[in-house]
């Protein structure tokens, strides 16, 4: 017999480029231990996954990040008050550090779980920190820089080799191929996410994406590898499939070993023309196309959950390799009096 839960998910924002809240939900909602109650959590009024009614049963506005961890406690309180949640699903890397940190309080004082990352991981795999990554655990990094001013571009032209990725501290990366487009994507990308941006090295290969649950301890609960086959100009991926790559495997397993990771995580790695692997971020959440694990036999958000709950999860060992992931995009036709509904009130 299933086990009802009650479980509240940010990452709503399914556009072009999504979160992952939709399709954790969509794994969720096919689980064969638990019937979910889901609370959306968002951020934005219009993020569709608040007008989903079939997937979330019902939305609470909360904070942004940058209102600190103080405030948003106060907001999951009332919320728990309200909706008695028994764990909570975060999704987006800027919000995950107050997570993070309240995950003990959230605990202690209101029963509500959750299974992420400690503060020590999240920070060391965080992209400015990515070079000393690699050289601690072994693995192989294309060389990074953090600049903070458009005076330090003339001089990377004697640390690197154009063209370079220009990358925000958060989201967003753009290849460069002289220091004029250095300058042009410095200025997009620091206007979005701040400073510091990070230049990394560009690696001529073929991109393959790691999605794993770690179980924390140094086991790896779950893993699929999948290669883009449609990517947007947002560099996002709208279609991929499953791989058959031992070597790519290894690589996560160990990374996973090595570190004792606790949570979901995608890991991204460029394969040169010489097989060679080359790291180049490690997401500390499920990424958008999650969704395709599940699609391949293995249900990484479901195993989440248990781990949160304190139970046993079930480890993977196989997965089903040729499957693939294809987004589409269709309209939602939706009554204004929702939209002012959850503009004016913060619920839905």
């Amino acid at each position: 017999m299933k086990r009802t839960i009650t479980i509240a998910v940010t990452g709503l924002n399914a556009i072009d480029s999504p979160g992952p809240g939709v399709p954790v939900i969509r794994a969720l909602r096919e689980s064969k231990e638990f019937d979910v109650h889901i609370i959306g959590l968002s951020y934005e009024t219009l993020e569709p996954g608040i007008y989903m009614h079939d997937l979330v049963d019902k939305t609470y506005q909360i904070p942004f990040p940058k209102s600190g961890q103080e405030v948003l406690f106060q907001r999951l309180a009332h919320i728990h008050a309200v909706e008695k949640i028994d764990l909570v699903f975060p999704n987006f890397d800027a919000e995950l550090f107050n997570f993070i940190k309240l995950a003990p309080r959230l605990e202690k004082e209101l029963g509500v779980k959750t299974f992420l990352p400690t503060v020590e991981q999240f920070e060391a795999r965080h992209k400015v920190n990515l070079n000393e990554y690699g050289k601690k655990h072994g693995i192989d990094v294309p060389h990074s820089k953090m600049i903070f001013s458009t005076a330090e571009i003339p001089s990377l032209a004697s640390e690197f080799t154009y063209p370079v990725v220009v990358k925000g501290q958060f989201y967003d990366a753009s290849i460069a191929y002289n220091a004029e487009q250095v300058a042009t994507y410095f200025h997009k990308i620091s206007a979005k996410w701040g400073l510091p941006v990070i230049i990394q090295q560009f690696i001529y290969g073929t991109e393959v994406n790691l999605i794993a649950l770690g179980d924390g301890k140094g086991g790896t609960v779950g893993m699929v590898p999948m290669r883009k086959t449609y990517i947007t100009d947002k560099g996002k991926a709208w279609a991929g499939v499953a791989l058959d790559d031992d070597d790519l495997l290894n690589a996560g397993r160990e990374l996973i070993a090595a570190t004792k990771w606790r949570g979901g995580l995608e890991l991204e790695y460029i394969k040169s023309s010489d097989d060679k692997y080359y790291l180049l971020e490690i997401n500390p959440r499920f990424p958008a196309w999650v969704y395709l694990a599940v699609g391949c036999g293995q249900n990484l958000p479901e195993q989440w959950v248990k781990l949160a709950m304190g139970d046993e999860p079930t480890y993977f060992d196989t997965y089903s390799v040729g499957k693939m992931f294809i987004r589409y995009s269709w309209d939602m036709i939706v009554d204004l009096k929702e939209f002012e509904t959850i503009s004016t009130l913060g619920e839905l």
